[in-house]
């Protein structure tokens, strides 16, 4: 065990093999098809087969502060708390991490507790996730853990390539009507968080090829040490898609290590199946 205790909330998407091995704590958020909480090891292939039929999108909430102090409280004695959240642009959660903070500290917990909002979202969460997790146990001094982490948190990069357009639709981002005529026309969205933390759409572009070849460019128009970085995909129930996007970056940039999983329920919920992320 090191001397700090790592959490982060679901919508990292860390594949569970993952998160066993660098040993953080996850704080769920929900995803709801009206009343109906979905549980978190529902298979996401029924997922998205679910999203498609329904007419509504399913609504995700964020941990209630509670749920947050309640994972504080298992620190140990000696231990430090670094918190990692999605962007509080998209979310109440880092807000609710950090009231829970506020709690822990009224309790008199002694040690030290940081909370970091990602400004990202998904594995764009989780390549910072894992790399503060390798840090420590390195054995890295809290201090500079923290330090490191909020450098990257703006000089990491989240693209995102929408195969639907229906969830943005749904989701009332895009009106029927224009939706309707971008699908006829088969018009693709590329998009990347802001700095601020927000999704933006950054190009349209006609046809899936066309699209991720734009994408996987993308990462190239960005600066990287590659032998030290790491690249993350995800993907909305598309695996060969995914699996065809990373070959091709890896064949263009050598990254020193590969993170790679299914899109959970609180992102995929947003983002549609057939979706692909890219982060690093």
């Amino acid at each position: 065990m090191t001397t700090i205790k790592i959490i982060t909330d679901s919508s990292c998407d860390l594949p569970e093999m993952i998160i066993d091995e660098i040993g953080i704590a996850i704080v769920p958020l929900s995803v709801h098809f009206g009343e109906e909480c979905m549980p978190p090891d529902m298979v996401l292939a029924d997922f998205y087969a679910r999203m498609k039929k329904e007419s509504v999108l399913p609504k995700t909430s964020s941990p209630a502060p509670q749920l947050f102090l309640a994972e504080y409280q298992k620190t140990q004695v000696d231990q430090d708390i670094l918190v990692i959240s999605l962007s509080s642009a998209l979310s109440s959660t880092y807000h609710h991490a950090v009231m829970a903070k506020e709690m822990l500290l009224e309790e008199g917990f002694a040690g030290r507790i940081e909370i970091i909002d990602s400004k990202t979202t998904s594995l764009g969460l989780g390549v910072l996730v894992y790399k503060a997790a390798k840090m420590a146990e390195a054995n890295v001094p809290f201090e500079k853990i923290v330090e490191v982490i909020k450098q990257a948190v703006k000089t990491s990069g989240t693209f995102f390539f929408l195969d639907t357009l229906e969830n943005v639709i749904k989701g009332g981002r895009l009106d029927r009507v224009r939706g309707a005529v971008a699908s006829v026309l088969n018009i693709k969205l590329l998009m990347k968080g802001s700095e601020e933390g927000t999704i933006e759409v950054i190009e349209k572009i006609r046809g899936t090829q066309q699209a991720l070849k734009r994408l996987i460019a993308k990462i190239g128009e960005t600066q990287h040490d590659f032998d030290k970085d790491v690249i993350a995909v995800a993907h909305c129930n598309c695996e060969d898609r995914a699996r065809e996007v990373l070959n091709q970056l890896l064949d263009k940039y050598p990254f020193r290590k590969v993170l790679f999983s299914n899109m959970g329920t609180v992102i995929g919920t947003y983002a549609g199946e057939g979706g692909v992320l890219i982060a690093y």
